[in-house]
């Protein structure tokens, strides 16, 4: 049986832009879409008189119904369902998340910076998925997904940006890995792998031959986890940056012109609070394309 795209809705513009951007993943992928919509606090179990208790129930069904019309309208291909689930968001996403390929929220912009920042309900389901989550700012489009025209203007119909993948070879790599390669393959798109290094204190005379070597061995951890993702996805293209530095800050700086990147989570054995860890938190924060945080134990 196939795993759906499940898409987080809310009835925001950060919730639509997400349930588009899974309408053309779904797409790509072959998959159905499933739109979820769940209350904060969960919604009367039984039909009640009450208008400020069916009131919730009708506004989920009004925004479930109004975003199967609009992607109706825009995805015919795509197989689609929608489903009310009675539970607070963040447990009912993790939930549905857990039964999917993968599941798609939005983020909330912030103003001044250009980036988005994941609101407490997507915090939550990303600290306590067990498959991938997608996050998508408002403002996100189809046209955000190709390279401009040769005249430099927004184009749905140029090639697929960049994925862009940060990889630490000490960490589990696999599920990441096989994420990143296949959303590259789906889109026909290069691939940017970026792996950062910082140089361990060594006296000022010994610094340069130590930052060769350092960056060397980097260089070589990286091929090494490469090597068989490589062999297994010929056809995808890659470039490798191996820096010097913080890792979020060469990721914000690798993402510029990129259409997805995908970054790693550890599982945490207790689900207990909301713990992403610091290049996740970072770039769920500041990147401006899509943000795919993959966990691995």
């Amino acid at each position: 049986m196939l795993r759906p795209v499940v898409v987080g809705l809310d009835g925001s513009r950060e919730s639509l832009a997400a349930a588009d951007w899974a309408a053309r993943e779904a797409l790509r992928r072959g998959l159905p879409l499933r739109l979820v919509h769940a209350g904060e606090g969960g919604m009367p179990p039984d039909e009640s008189e009450l208008p400020e208790l069916e009131a919730p129930r009708y506004w989920a069904r009004r925004i479930l119904r109004g975003a199967m019309d609009r992607l109706n309208e825009r995805y015919p291909q795509v197989y689609l369902s929608a489903e009310q689930i009675s539970r607070p968001a963040a447990d009912a996403l993790v939930a549905a998340g857990d039964e999917a390929e993968l599941l798609v929220l939005g983020s909330r912009a912030f103003s001044g910076f250009g980036g988005f920042m994941a609101g407490s309900v997507a915090l939550a389901t990303v600290a306590h998925a067990a498959r991938p989550v997608v996050l998508v700012r408002a403002d996100q489009i189809l046209e955000d997904d190709h390279e401009p025209d040769a005249e430099g203007l927004p184009s749905a119909h140029t090639p697929y940006r960049p994925v862009v993948v940060g990889v630490d070879p000490a960490q589990s790599c696999e599920e990441l890995l096989a994420f990143a390669f296949e959303s590259a393959t789906l889109r026909a798109a290069p691939l940017r792998v970026v792996r950062t290094w910082q140089l361990p204190y060594v006296p000022h005379a010994l610094e340069a031959k130590a930052r060769r070597d350092v960056r060397a061995a980097a260089g070589r951890a990286l091929d090494a986890v490469l090597g068989p993702w490589q062999e297994k996805y010929p056809a995808v293209e890659v470039t490798r940056l191996v820096e010097e530095g913080r890792p979020a800050q060469h990721l914000l700086h690798a993402t510029r012109d990129a259409g997805l990147l995908a970054v790693g989570r550890r599982i945490r054995p207790v689900r207990i609070g909301m713990h992403t860890g610091p290049v996740a938190h970072a770039v769920m924060h500041h990147v401006r394309c899509p943000v795919a945080i993959v966990p691995h134990e």
